[in-house]
């Protein structure tokens, strides 16, 4: 087979409508061998002839798209300095853009001999048990497509699992259930619209593996937070099942979501990857380069863990940024992806130990022309000391803010709290983010996500449930902040269901009235449960698949008028702070803040750990930052009841200054009103116990 000298880059596999050409970085290296494999598994070694600033690379003028392959490395193999260079194991392309298979669990695919230690080497052909690199057909017809760059003060995102979605569905043909095919069904691009959302989260789509533990118990990794291909889509989300089918069915769902106007944001993993700690097994980077790859300890037969996964990759060293910024280009520039949630952000912002704010990471992305045009997402957060960063990360980036997560639900299942804080909670929280001069969509607003209870079992368990996982219940959070109502679990109990429901509604309404980007779990609104599973990360069966069978259609409804609402009102979706001072000198406020008799909060008032309740007035007037063509943003003006008491209150509306007439629009109690009541300033009205009533101010009527 000729072999030409081919190029250093671009990494990887690269098809040219000719040939292929081949490269991979490695340090250590001392020969690099290119593994192909045709259809029967039958392997041909050839060498890569030239080696360019530590970039191994060939070209093959005869290899196509579909074609397998892996790499051998020899090179030292000294475990004591993290050197474990060994050619008896193949290894997947850090660079492919497509994989094809799973990993099977066997001695061969661990670099070392059980029951010998971690310095015995193990020389058993690893080959016959691990997933193929392959060769990708890079060719497609995007038509028109492109990013939709929809503003992030209109975005509202739906967290969700491409197979867990789809597994269930009735109107979704069985044979492509799960799959990429399956996200961009008609049936669910009809549910996305008329739901309201307009970005979808995936949660890890890179190509993972499912984990040996797992796997022996009957499990799988679910989650996906596991990645060993940063450029691959995981292949078993693909309803086609030959080699390298689902990069293009993964284009194909972008581009029809992108048509009908819902952005693509994906979950990645790039703090750490599956070949785990120094008893994990060795797919890629382990055995390419491991002393460069990954943050060993001062014993560098281990590694430092911040992830609580067994390694972390190492951001310090320039061919594993390179990495990365590649992998985020590739997605956006080929795969016309929207944007990143970045799981675990924090370790990615670790320099030496602690967490830096101006790393390398951060530095470079804030100045790629790509990536930093993209919607960027942290989860500000890892398990390492000092890793809790809500509100510290760099003026481009918006983040998942627990401390919101965390605020909303002590406030609704009734734990004393200084009101300050839901206070700040609700618009936008300013106290973390307007110091570095970003505005309230850096708070991705959530009250829950897949880590977690649903938000059906948030109001129907006080304790986790995770028995299904294999753990005798050890794992996953203990710390719930949940309230059953009254019954753990199932209940026939009619007084405890109504309180579960108007919960429900509550947690809802606060997420999408408040300022920021508010995140939906997928299936919250449709009740969905996992039987009190907090932890549901091994659990790729019924206990996470949506049961649109038994879909809350009651909540549904109600969840897609609220978003719909929200769009029809921008006093909701502000894009700069409230300010909280008189505008344009009356006495108006753009937001006030009143007690139950009707009267301004004190700062005595902000102070009583107990109180949980209050009143909010919105000024939607004036608000300061016109369209985009310079036209006013004008709204009603809105007046919300918060009642977090588990009793019913009065509260006093305020004096005629702040609005001559109300239109009672939403009662948690009951829902949406259709016949709706009218009140007069300091009129007086109930709120129920634990609920929300909004009501808007009827004197507003020239609309946009």
């Amino acid at each position: 087979m000729k072999v030409w000298p081919g190029q250093p880059y671009p990494l990887g596999a690269v098809y040219d409508g000719s040939g292929t050409n081949f490269s991979v970085f490695s340090e250590a290296a001392e020969r690099i061998e290119l593994c192909l494999f045709d259809e029967k598994g039958k392997e041909k070694r050839i060498d890569l002839p030239e080696v360019t600033g530590y970039c191994w690379h060939g070209y093959l003028p005869s290899i196509e798209p579909g074609q397998r392959y892996g790499f051998r490395i020899h090179g030292p193999r000294d475990p004591v300095h993290g050197q474990l260079c060994n050619p008896a194991k193949l290894l997947l392309d850090p660079y492919a853009k497509a994989i094809d298979g799973q990993i099977q669990w066997n001695e061969a695919v661990f670099p070392y001999r059980f029951g010998k230690g971690i310095e015995a080497r193990s020389n058993s052909n690893s080959a016959p048990f691990m997933p193929r690199s392959v060769v990708h057909q890079p060719y497609f017809d995007w038509g028109g497509d492109r990013r939709l760059q929809i503003p992030w003060h209109e975005t509202v995102i739906y967290e969700t699992h491409v197979k867990g979605l789809t597994s269930r569905h009735p109107d979704i043909p069985p044979e492509i259930r799960g799959t990429y095919t399956a996200l961009a069904h008609p049936a669910m691009i009809d549910y996305f619209k008329q739901l309201g959302i307009t970005a979808i989260e995936l949660m890890p789509i890179h190509h993972f593996i499912h984990d040996n533990h797992l796997v022996e118990q009957g499990l799988r990794n679910y989650w996906g937070y596991n990645s060993i291909g940063y450029f691959a889509p995981h292949s078993e989300y693909a309803s086609q099942k030959r080699p390298g089918a689902a990069v293009a069915e993964f284009k194909q769902m972008v581009k029809t979501l992108h048509y009908a106007g819902i952005e693509v944001i994906l979950d990645v993993v790039y703090n750490h990857t599956a070949e785990g700690n120094h008893l994990g097994p060795m797919l890629s980077f382990k055995g390419i380069d491991n002393a460069y790859y990954y943050r060993l300890c001062d014993d560098r037969r281990y590694y430092k863990d911040y992830t609580g996964t067994g390694n972390s990759l190492n951001m310090r060293n320039p061919f594993v940024l390179q990495l990365i910024m590649d992998s985020l280009r590739y997605w956006i520039l080929e795969m016309h992806v929207d944007g990143f949630r970045f799981d675990l952000a924090a370790t990615l912002a670790r320099e030496l130990h602690d967490v830096d704010r101006l790393s390398v990471f951060f530095n470079i992305i804030q100045q790629d022309p790509i990536i930093s045009q993209v919607k960027l997402i942290a989860e500000p957060w890892d398990v390492g000391e000092g890793g809790y960063q809500v509100g510290n990360f760099p003026p481009a980036w918006s983040e998942w803010n627990g401390k919101y997560r965390d605020c909303v639900r002590d406030f609704w299942r009734g734990e004393n709290q200084t009101l300050g804080e839901f206070a700040s909670r609700f618009t936008g929280s300013s106290d973390l983010y307007e110091k570095t001069s970003r505005l309230p969509y850096a708070s991705i607003n959530f009250v829950t996500a897949h880590d977690g209870f649903t938000l059906n079992d948030l109001v129907s368990y006080n304790e986790k449930h995770n028995e299904a996982n294999g753990e005798k219940n050890r794992d996953g959070e203990n710390y719930n902040r949940s309230w059953n109502c009254g019954v753990e679990g199932k209940t026939d109990d009619p007084k405890v269901l109504q309180l579960r429901k108007r919960q429900k509604r509550n947690f809802l309404v606060t997420l999408f009235l408040s300022q920021g980007v508010p995140m939906l779990l997928g299936g919250d609104e449709i009740s969905r449960t996992q039987q009190g599973n907090n932890n549901a990360y091994c659990q790729d069966n019924e206990i996470s698949w949506y049961d649109w069978e038994n879909a809350d259609k009651d909540l549904l409804a109600f969840c897609q008028e609220l978003i719909k609402y929200r769009k029809n009102h921008p006093v909701f979706r502000r894009r700069h702070w409230f300010q909280g001072q008189p505008i344009h000198g009356s006495e108006v406020k753009d937001i006030a803040w009143f007690t139950l008799e009707g009267t301004q909060m004190s700062e005595k008032d902000w102070g009583l750990g107990y109180a949980k309740s209050l009143g909010i007035f919105l000024n939607g007037v004036t608000i300061p930052n016109p369209y985009p063509r310079g036209e006013p943003v004008k709204d009603d003006n809105f007046y919300i009841i918060f009642n977090a008491h588990h009793e019913a209150l009065i509260f006093t509306l305020p004096g005629i200054n702040w609005g001559t007439l109300w239109i009672k629009e939403l009662d948690t109690n009951v829902g949406w009103l259709e016949n709706k009541e009218s009140l007069k300033a300091e009129n007086q009205i109930k709120a129920e116990g634990c609920s929300v009533v909004v009501l808007r101010h009827a004197s507003w009527v020239n609309r946009q």
